[in-house]
């Protein structure tokens, strides 16, 4: 998919700001590998906090971290001063995680004025583990008119 607006100065801020951002996503430790239009590759660590007390990672996790890059995907390509808002999204867990790195790898499936899709899969090693879709709506600036 091509896009009409690529805003590289956000998408380096993002790759850099994940650690640092507060709330859930520095708490989970999701560290944004790859950002590129239309493209984000992220990863979290599985610690001994986030299991389950049959040694799982929370399912709440994969999900947190499917809602977080469903929105980070799209900030370089949407307007600046615009802001992204979760609609929707859809996940199966595939199966369950119990130590290593997920990574996550969002692409954007459609983009218009007002909402987009992606598609987001969450591998850990070489295992699939989730498979998500969701939807965002794209709200604009302040006086933007959206």
């Amino acid at each position: 998919m091509t896009f009409a607006h690529f805003d590289s100065d956000i998408a380096d801020q993002l790759r850099q700001s994940a650690d640092t951002a507060g709330g859930l996503s520095t708490f989970l430790d999701f560290r944004h590998i790859e950002l590129t239009a239309g493209r984000l590759v992220a990863e979290m660590a599985t610690r001994d906090d986030l299991l389950t007390p049959f040694g799982n990672l929370h399912g709440g996790c994969l999900s947190a971290m499917v809602d977080h890059c469903l929105g980070v995907v799209f900030y370089p390509v949407i307007p600046a001063g615009s802001w992204v808002a979760t609609t929707e999204f859809k996940l199966n867990l595939l199966r369950p995680v119990s130590d290593g790195v997920c990574t996550a790898v969002a692409d954007i499936v459609s983009l218009g004025k007002r909402s987009g899709v992606a598609r987001i899969d969450i591998s850990n090693g070489d295992k699939a583990v989730c498979a998500a879709q969701g939807t965002v709506t794209i709200v604009g600036a302040a006086g933007g008119g959206q």
